[in-house]
C-alpha cells in the first residue's frame, strides 16, 4: 500500500499549508463565538465596571454620591451662598500682574530751566536767474497768432505763445509792451521782459 510518501518535498509543503489553513480558519471562526462578550466589554468606558458586576470594595475610584443625583432644589444652601460677602485684597483679579503704583510729584511741576526754542526756517529755494533774452519787436501779420522777435547774443529767435525758445524758455503770454516768459529749468513765477526800442 502506497501513501504517496515517495515525494518528501510535496508532503512537507502539504503539511505546512494544512497547518496554515487550520490556523486561518480558527482565527476567523473563534471570534464569532466569543465576539458578544468582547464587544460588551470593549464598549464599556475604561475604568467603569462591567455591566452586571458590582464594583469591588477595594477598587480605586470614587463612589457616586446619592445627594449629587438628587434633582430637588436646596434653598437653604442657596441662602447661605447669597449671604457670603466678597472681601478682596484690593488686587484686580482680571489682571495677571499688579498695577504699578504711581508716585505723586514731589514739587509743583515748575522747573527753572527753560528749553531753547528752535525756530523753523523754510529752506532756501533757488531763484531763477534773469532771462538773458530781449524783446525786440513783433513779427505777426493780420489774421495770424502773435509772434515776437527775441534776441540773445546777436542770435534772433521768432516765437509765439506756448513755444519754447533756445530749448529752455517758454513764451507764456505776449502783450503789446512786454513778453511773459518762464524758465523751464528753475521753478518760480514767470518773468516779464519789456519791449526794448532800438
Amino acid at each position: 500500500m502506497q501513501l504517496g510518501l515517495e515525494n518528501k518535498k510535496q508532503t512537507k509543503w502539504a503539511i505546512v499549508l494544512g497547518v496554515i489553513a487550520v490556523l486561518a480558519i480558527a482565527y476567523f471562526v473563534v471570534p464569532m463565538f466569543t465576539g458578544s462578550t468582547l464587544a460588551t466589554s470593549s464598549s464599556a468606558p475604561v475604568g467603569a465596571p462591567a455591566p452586571g458586576r458590582a464594583p469591588a470594595r477595594g477598587a480605586k475610584g470614587k463612589k457616586p454620591r446619592a445627594e449629587n443625583l438628587d434633582p430637588t432644589l436646596r434653598l437653604d444652601l442657596l441662602a447661605s451662598v447669597e449671604q457670603t460677602q466678597y472681601e478682596g485684597s484690593g488686587r484686580n483679579i482680571f489682571m495677571s500682574e499688579a498695577e504699578p503704583v504711581i508716585q505723586p510729584p514731589a514739587g509743583t511741576g515748575v522747573t527753572d530751566q527753560q528749553k531753547e526754542v528752535i525756530k523753523w526756517h523754510p529752506p532756501d529755494i533757488p531763484t531763477a536767474p534773469p532771462i538773458p533774452l530781449k524783446f525786440y519787436g513783433f513779427a505777426s501779420r493780420s489774421g495770424e497768432p502773435k509772434r515776437v522777435f527775441l534776441i540773445q547774443d546777436q542770435e534772433v529767435f521768432v516765437a509765439g505763445e506756448g513755444e519754447i525758445v533756445n530749448r529752455r524758455y517758454k513764451v507764456v503770454r505776449i502783450s503789446p509792451t512786454s513778453v511773459e516768459m518762464q524758465d523751464m529749468v528753475y521753478s518760480g513765477p514767470p518773468q516779464n521782459i519789456p519791449l526794448t526800442q532800438g
